[in-house]
């Protein structure tokens, strides 16, 4: 375990100007435990973080701010499908080429997506047509009280559109140390979503659809070691049948996905670019000219900016499409997570 007092700049993807009280790198879960009841000793407001790659701190964080990087891969095998134990800490696009290296399939659409293995089932992430569901098996969480850990099965994680019970029931004095994979050796590429339609399904390798997600993303998100970002800033909404009729009889280009609950899925960054705010700045943040779902530090922007132009971008939305978006992104206060949405209004 180590303690250090630094700055947060480089402990998140957005790279904001920001400080914290106190960091603590922590790669076990009994090293976890005795950096939270430190920051609890302190009476400090603490925090737990991946790789901050989905965290917009709006000021200085008074607190300790715990850094997981509980690591290690297991793989075991049956006839039919092979199972990964993986740390918390592992980073989520080197497992993937792990998986890939070590001829594992099932995880090549979750290409390039920032972020430690930790925050994958928090918000269920998910990406060309996949999401973490589908290869959970389950997730083992810490309950930093009792000390004890335990572990919830897929199906009791309450998986839904970028959320989970992780966002809700286990959200405080709680952390997510490991996951299990569940990935098929009998592998069926997934390719009806964006151009990877364009891949032949007969043809087509993991390694092939790994390379070609990792194109387009790069072709559409800025890097976030050159620009700052959090990737999608808002999540795409999901609105009822007759609410997407509207808008399509006013923009009949709009894009459209069916949900399996019969509601249907709009892509917010078609409808920000719609908005015209490709490239729209304020002070140092802007809106990318590439994807314009993804707000960027230009460089040395303050939260201020981000904030400010967040709430442009919502609002231009609202007033076009009649549609209010939710931001991906969690927005950190001094002492805790806050309403993002509340935070914008």
């Amino acid at each position: 375990m180590s303690n250090n007092h630094t700055s947060l700049t480089e402990k998140t993807t957005f790279k904001i100007n920001t400080q914290a009280k106190n960091i603590i790198t922590i790669t076990s879960s009994d090293s976890l435990i005795k950096a939270w009841q430190y920051a609890l000793y302190q009476e400090e407001p603490v925090l737990i973080l991946g790789e901050g790659s989905n965290v917009l701190f709006l000021e200085d964080f008074i607190g300790t701010v715990i850094i997981n990087r509980i690591k290690g891969i297991t793989v075991t095998e049956d006839n039919y499908s092979w199972k990964l134990h993986v740390g918390a800490g592992e980073n989520w696009h080197d497992l993937v080429k792990y998986s890939l290296a070590h001829g594992i399939a099932g995880l090549e659409n979750l290409a390039l997506i920032f972020g430690c293995v930790g925050s994958a089932p928090i918000q269920n992430i998910g990406a060309y047509g996949i999401e973490f569901q589908k290869v959970c098996e389950y997730v083992d969480v810490l309950n930093l009280y009792t000390k004890k850990s335990f572990r919830l099965m897929a199906h009791e994680c309450q998986f839904g559109y970028r959320t989970s019970i992780f966002m809700y029931r286990y959200k405080n004095g709680y952390a997510v140390i490991a996951v299990g994979l569940h990935l098929n050796k009998q592998w069926h590429p997934v390719l009806h979503y964006g151009d990877l339609a364009k891949l032949s399904h007969k043809y087509v390798t993991p390694k092939q659809v790994f390379n070609y997600v990792c194109h387009l993303r790069r072709l559409k998100l800025p890097n976030p070691k050159n620009t700052g970002n959090v990737g999608s800033f808002f999540k795409n909404p999901i609105v009822i049948p007759a609410v997407a009729e509207q808008i399509k009889f006013r923009y009949p280009k709009v894009p459209l996905y069916q949900q399996v609950s019969g509601n249907i899925k709009l892509a917010a960054g078609w409808l920000i670019d719609s908005c015209g705010l490709k490239g729209f700045q304020i002070g140092r943040a802007a809106v990318h000219n590439e994807q314009a779902l993804v707000l960027i530090n230009l460089d040395n922007a303050t939260s201020h900016d981000v904030i400010k132009l967040a709430r442009v971008v919502r609002n231009s939305v609202a007033q076009k499409f009649g549609v209010w978006l939710e931001p991906e992104v969690r927005f950190i206060s001094s002492i805790s997570e806050i309403d993002a949405i509340e935070a914008l209004s």
